[in-house]
């Protein structure tokens, strides 16, 4: 039994000794945990190329979708390890349920009942270079007007097409 109570206090002291996650970049996205002597950290030499393929819904609506969250928290990750944030290059286009996500914040309170959460960090996400899309063909196929969507966001043809131009280019392929 002592064993185990020492056992118990030992995890609890390492698991005290994180750092805190830090969110510099966007706030409202998941924080980076900086971790001493990691194998492949980040390096100031690399540029990072990445789509984020947002097909999820978040579990509640008061939550971020995935795919901003993930985005989001990639930025802040950068962003602690003093990554300039123009070595960035990160798209995100949207489809399926994570459409909701996109709304205006007047339809998405008709939909939801609250403000949309995703907006304000599609906005900082912008000012740092993120390029955002919606999918043109499920804007159709669920009969959602494009002015539903907020004004952050573009209009593509295709979500498809979008995910294989920038694959063409070398950015990494994110599914969320």
């Amino acid at each position: 039994m002592k064993a185990l109570i020492a056992l118990l206090v030992t995890v609890g002291t390492v698991a005290g000794q994180w750092p805190p996650p830090k969110s510099p970049a966007v706030p409202e996205a998941d924080g980076y945990v900086e971790i001493p002597n990691a194998a492949l950290v980040p390096e100031k030499t690399n540029s990072y190329r990445a789509i984020f393929d947002a097909t999820r819904a978040a579990d509640k609506p008061s939550e971020l979708l995935p795919a901003i969250n993930m985005a989001g928290s990639e930025l802040n990750a950068l962003a602690v390890m003093k990554i300039p944030l123009s070595d960035a290059r990160f798209a995100v286009v949207f489809h399926g349920s994570a459409v909701d996500g996109v709304l205006d914040d007047a339809h998405y309170k008709a939909k939801f009942g609250i403000s949309n959460p995703n907006l304000k960090s599609i906005a900082v996400m912008k000012k740092h270079g993120v390029k955002f899309f919606v999918c043109g063909q499920y804007l159709a196929a669920a009969q959602i007007d494009p002015k539903a969507i907020t004004p952050d966001v573009t209009l593509a043809a295709d979500a498809l097409l979008v995910l294989m131009q920038y694959q063409k280019k070398g950015y990494a392929l994110m599914s969320f």
